[in-house]
């Protein structure tokens, strides 16, 4: 906690102004675009999700469609696309309203919503952090899968080491505002060069093995 993550996410979209080195997006420099057009550009899902509750699952879908001037029928065919491929059939989830919900469940409508404007990027803080383990791990495959086939870039925030080596292609660890670790997941599990990244890294390592002791020792019985 405190190392900078949610603030280098807010300055990627400039919700935080960077005070200096560069940011690039599709090789251009975030700080020559225009800080409205390019966070319509962005996709950003967090851990509150924050969806209007005086709207529908659809409209709460749309509303970043809305707002850059798509017409009616091209957000209907948009939402309709992303219900489907976020597991929330629209004959059954668009008039819903998010009271309706279950914590899952909005959080899927996060994720359909921040990737309605089909954006370039997409950033996730905590995305899952609320959720219950299993509704958790069921969330993390599906959005593996569903980011594989929509090849869209994700930076994605956690706290769960974990979820970070399961989820990602390339792993950055943070400390007191720098990255002091970064490399494929199966790189810095070899190797981290770094007595903090090994310290977190070597965690998930206990907890397999320990998870592998009790299975031994039930085995035994």
């Amino acid at each position: 906690s405190g190392c900078g993550k949610t603030t280098t996410l807010k300055m990627i979209n400039r919700l935080i102004e960077p005070s200096s080195g560069e940011i690039i997006v599709n090789e251009i420099n975030i700080l020559d675009m225009n800080p409205v057009e390019l966070r319509r550009r962005i996709g950003y899902v967090f851990q509150e999700i924050g969806l209007f509750p005086h709207m529908t699952i659809a409209e709460n879908v749309g509303i970043v469609s809305k707002l850059v001037g798509w017409s009616k029928a091209d957000i209907n065919a948009r939402v309709h696309e992303l219900l489907i491929l976020t597991g929330l059939p629209a004959d059954e989830y668009a008039h819903k309203m998010p009271s309706e919900l279950s914590g899952g469940q909005k959080q899927r409508v996060g994720v359909a919503r921040a990737l309605a404007a089909r954006p370039e990027v997409m950033l996730m803080d905590e995305p899952f952090g609320a959720l219950d383990p299993i509704t958790r791990t069921g969330l993390q495959d599906e959005f593996k899968k569903l980011q594989k086939e929509l090849g869209v870039t994700v930076i994605m925030v956690t706290h769960d080491l974990m979820e970070a080596l399961i989820l990602a292609d390339h792993v950055a660890i943070m400390q007191e505002g720098k990255i002091v670790a970064m490399g494929t997941p199966k790189e810095l599990l070899s190797k981290a060069d770094n007595k903090y990244a090994e310290k977190l890294l070597d965690a998930p390592r206990q907890q397999s093995e320990k998870l592998a002791e009790i299975l031994k020792k039930e085995d035994r019985k």
